[in-house]
């Protein structure tokens, strides 16, 4: 898989996908990430990518100019109906769909190059929304200064659950929202630590017991902390 990413602050991503999962994935060749300056496809002599809102109003606009010319140098086209098979173009803003599991699964399975164009400022001049998105994701009821941190949070969601990229098989199987059911507790060494003990079921070796337990706890966590996924 492929996933670039559209951003005016290139820097903000440093090194934060050599590590861990995502690192193992791009050493696989599993995924390919590569950060673009949205200011690089700006034409004016200033690189400027936002301008004041038409009708008034407070704060920019992220112009549609360099998104267009951006998506046209990276796919090919700014035609989304000519996308190449598996493209998607995502928009990470506050309006979005909220990003659960089921999506990230989705995009997984179902795409094979993902550009998330990170929103800034008031936002994006809807010609952008019209043309080229072929998804909006948000990952919270809740406002940033940008699209950078959630671009982050959705290819590290994506990248996870790509195959052979994380270390056990069953590892993404068993995530929490996976069966829209909160994870299991875990425990590990030591077995009794300041008088808590592991639970005994645990330690007994009885497989079939022990999935029974997890899947009880599981039940219960859901049950206490996010009800609204057991509707």
């Amino acid at each position: 898989m492929k996933i670039d990413v559209l951003t005016i602050f290139p820097e903000f991503f440093g090194a934060v996908f050599d590590f861990g999962i995502i690192r193992r994935a791009k050493l696989a060749e599993i995924v390919e990430i590569n950060i673009y300056d949205l200011r690089s496809f700006a034409t004016d002599k200033h690189r400027k990518t936002d301008d004041t809102p038409f009708g008034g109003g407070d704060g920019m606009v992220l112009k549609c100019e360099p998104i267009f010319n951006a998506i046209e140098r990276i796919v090919g086209t700014c035609e989304r109906e000519n996308y190449p098979e598996k493209t998607r173009v995502v928009l990470l803003s506050p309006q979005g769909k909220p990003l659960k599991q089921a999506i990230a699964k989705s995009f997984a399975d179902e795409a094979n190059h993902i550009i998330l164009i990170c929103g800034r400022y008031e936002g994006i001049d809807e010609r952008v929304n019209e043309t080229l998105i072929t998804d909006e994701i948000s990952i919270g009821d809740y406002v940033l200064s940008g699209g950078e941190p959630a671009a982050i949070v959705v290819s590290d969601a994506i990248v996870r659950l790509l195959p052979n990229a994380l270390s056990s098989e069953t590892s993404a199987v068993n995530d929490s929202f996976t069966e829209n059911l909160l994870d299991f507790p875990h425990y590990t060494q030591p077995r009794d630590f300041r008088g808590m003990e592991v639970p005994e079921v645990l330690l007994s070796g009885n497989h079939a017991e022990i999935e029974k337990w997890r899947k009880q706890k599981a039940l219960e966590k859901t049950r206490n902390f996010r009800s609204d996924l057991l509707d």
